[in-house]
């Protein structure tokens, strides 16, 4: 996988270091193995060793082909010379000079953040007189986005660009793909060619509500700036010997007793895909601890098809039995196990108790086994059949895959119209994604439509954590069935999302949507608690002009507008999302984010600084390298038909070259005959003149099956 050939490039990298001289004399200390590693588990050796060479925080890598470049390009320290060239190149981490990290936190309820890092690298293993291409390296969590990226390497210039793939763009694409993701939550980018340190930490927080934030914890030492309003702003700045080795985190609470909440409104600008104003709509639970939550009655849809085999399967089984943990009396709960035929742990919905929980566990471990392929509609019927007597209980169901259908756009439709016949007692279905083969795009839609939550793994590692997480949002309803009374105020008024979700007692709810007319001062938002009273919860609008809200909502509205292309196949929205796309440099189905290289000797002096290139760059000046990786994609049917297991990127399909297959057949066939030990031997004890006829001979022979390889290879054996 491409993690572990990365790790590998950067073992042999760490190796190539000991040709190094520091400045004050003596080489570079060897790599040291990570601590803890067991050499009687090779499984668990192997993912210490991977860890260790994986980057935590962002890193640039000298990548060297030839390891005889490697050397100090102020103190040569003459070593031998080393021939040949690596490929795989080696990837040699750089010396950090300066990193300089600044974060914006806005709207409490968006859970979203920017992170802006800027920093300095020297080449410290380079000799002088030889070049190399740099990679840079970038954790992003599993909720990042790249949103841009620009790099200086002498008197050039490399950014980040997102173009239209339909339309042809002023950009050519003339060299090779240059970067992408490594893996789900590493962002890669290649630049070609190309002791006290200073580390500095600029953190804003913007609440947009009212309320007193309070600060739980932080990773490195912040001094409070300042306090104004609703905005905080937060330093920390120091010459250290050593980088810092921690990950920052900051965590912070905006206080609320009980229900609370906001509407932010920002107007449209002149490029916005959309001339109505925005805004977004935000409920805090509240640290109300005598709210109860709703009792449920859960339908639990686990694919068990062939390509959920090994640790995707294993982690769904060990979150499920978590989330079957956390079921209290009262509620009920059924599993079904799905791939061609189904298979479910009881006939109707159990009430929850020890023994009804013990079953289903054994039930998962003996019924929960791959084979079989994918079949999504007959489940969400059978689940949706079992919910028709919900005991008075909130009905839900979860639904978990990793592949896609051929009927999936039918599956929404179906679904809705069922929904929808229901009225306020529908269940709520909850999908969750794994992997890149499924349509995450279907699952994000389902969810809309069913009031539940969507959420993803794309890596075996993070599947149990992010399932446990879904479970915890999705189960602990404290309000459901949520309005908002704006439609009195004014007509146009469109949330993102088909419908609201309910609010969790553990976590903030977050809607955006567009609106045109002028709001009142408070909205009223509209729910029911669990003993099915009523409430309302006055939500105040607030004018903010210091929060980028197209910026912080940008990802979400861009997500929800595709799935909604996809499911209507329309090309409006499918240009709206082109638009979003390029306006917030998001990459998106329909649009690519290219790398930019541009000659500073050739920009004018008062763009120089922007490190921005003239409108008169000529192709030659932009050349532009795509980046891969960086779409999930609309599912992989075939691969979901064939239990393909690469959707995590774990196992790769073998590759068969056919021209090597046909070249190596005939050289073997002619080599067969003429290397045995006898004709050797023979040949030693041949005259002069006997060995030219043989050498013609062995001429001729060889012509002869270079002209058979080359008429299997071009003409398939034909005459």
């Amino acid at each position: 996988m491409a993690e572990e050939a990365f790790a590998r490039a950067v073992d042999d990298g760490l190796k190539l270091t000991k040709r190094l001289v520091l400045p004050g004399g003596g080489g570079l200390p060897p790599p040291r193995p990570p601590h803890g590693m067991d050499r009687d588990d090779p499984a668990a050796a192997h993912a210490a060793w991977l860890q260790h060479l994986l980057p935590a925080a962002p890193m640039a890598y000298a990548v060297v082909v030839d390891p005889g470049a490697v050397d100090s390009p102020d103190v040569p320290s003459y070593q031998p010379h080393v021939y040949g060239r690596l490929d795989p190149p080696a990837l040699i981490p750089l010396q950090m000079r300066e990193v300089d990290l600044r974060v914006d936190c806005a709207a409490a309820g968006c859970a979203t953040a920017e992170v802006a890092l800027r920093a300095r690298w020297w080449v410290h293993c380079v000799t002088r007189s030889r070049a190399c291409h740099c990679r840079i390296v970038v954790p992003m969590g599993h909720q990042g986005s790249i949103l841009g990226a620009e790099v200086t390497v002498g008197k050039r210039s490399y950014n980040t660009h997102v173009i239209d793939t339909e339309e042809n763009s002023a950009v050519k694409i003339s060299m090779p793909e240059s970067g992408g993701l490594l893996k789900q939550e590493l962002f890669s980018l290649t630049i070609p060619q190309v002791f006290m340190k200073k580390e500095k930490i600029q953190l804003t927080v913007n609440s947009g509500v009212s309320k007193e934030v309070i600060l739980q914890g932080t990773s490195h030492p912040l001094k409070e700036k300042g306090r104004k309003g609703d905005k905080l702003s937060f330093l920390h700045e120091a010459a250290v010997e050593n980088w810092s080795t921690k990950d920052f985190t900051f965590t912070f609470t905006v206080y609320s007793g009980d229900f609370s909440g906001g509407v932010l409104v920002q107007p449209s600008t002149l490029r916005d895909y959309d001339d109505r104003d925005m805004f977004c709509l935000f409920l805090l639970p509240g640290n109300n601890l005598d709210r109860k939550v709703f009792r449920k009655a859960v339908v639990y849809i686990v694919d068990t098809s062939g390509s959920m085999q090994g640790k995707p399967l294993e982690s769904v089984k060990n979150a499920l039995s978590t989330a079957l943990s956390d079921l209290i009396q009262g509620d009920f709960f059924n599993i079904i196990a799905f791939n061609d035929e189904l298979h479910s742990f009881s006939s109707c919905l159990e009430q929850v108790n020890d023994k009804t929980i013990e079953n289903a566990i054994e039930w998962m471990n003996l019924n929960f086994v791959a084979q079989g392929g994918t079949d999504i509609m007959h489940p969400l019927s059978e689940a949706m059949t079992l919910l028709s007597n919900s005991h008075d209980a909130l009905p839900q169901i979860y639904l978990i895959t990793d592949g896609s259908v051929d009927d999936e756009r039918n599956i929404c439709h179906t679904v809705k119209t069922q929904l929808m016949s229901k009225g306020p007692k529908s269940p709520r279905i909850s999908t969750f994604g794994l992997g890149s083969y499924c349509n995450n795009y279907f699952l994000r839609m389902l969810a809309s439509i069913g009031k539940g939550h969507y959420a993803a793994a794309f890596d075996t590692g993070s599947i149990e954590g992010r399932m446990v997480q879904w479970f915890q949002k999705a189960s602990n309803t404290i309000v459901s069935n949520i309005s908002i009374d704006a439609i009195k105020h004014i007509q146009d008024f469109e949330v993102d999302s088909e419908y609201i979700p309910d609010v969790s007692a553990k976590y903030p709810l977050c809607v955006s949507g567009r609106y045109h007319g002028k709001l009142p001062e408070t909205l009223i938002a509209k729910g029911h608690l669990a003993d099915m009273s009523e409430i309302s919860i006055e939500l105040k609008v607030h004018h903010v002009k210091d929060i980028p809200l197209d910026k912080v909502l940008a990802k979400q509205q861009m997500d929800l507008l595709t799935a909604k292309a996809w499911l209507l196949d329309n090309k409006e929205l499918e240009r709206k999302v082109v638009k979003l796309s390029i306006q917030n440099s998001l990459p998106s189905e329909y649009t690519r984010m290219v790398l930019l290289q541009t000659s500073l000797d050739k920009i004018d002096p008062a763009q120089q600084t922007k490190n921005k290139p003239t409108k008169q760059s000529s192709p030659d000046e932009r050349s532009a390298m795509p980046l891969r990786g960086l779409t999930l994609g609309f599912g992989d049917v075939m691969a979901t038909r064939e239990n393909l297991t690469t959707g995590f990127g774990d196992i790769k399909p073998p590759e068969k070259f056919e021209i090597f297959d046909k070249a190596v057949g005939c050289c073997s066939r002619v080599a067969d005959c003429f290397c045995c030990m006898c004709f050797i031997k023979a040949c030693s004890k041949m005259n002069d003149q006997c060995a030219i006829v043989m050498a013609q001979a062995c001429a001729a022979l060889a012509c002869l099956g270079c002209f058979e390889c080359c008429s299997e290879l071009c003409c398939g054996g034909a005459n």
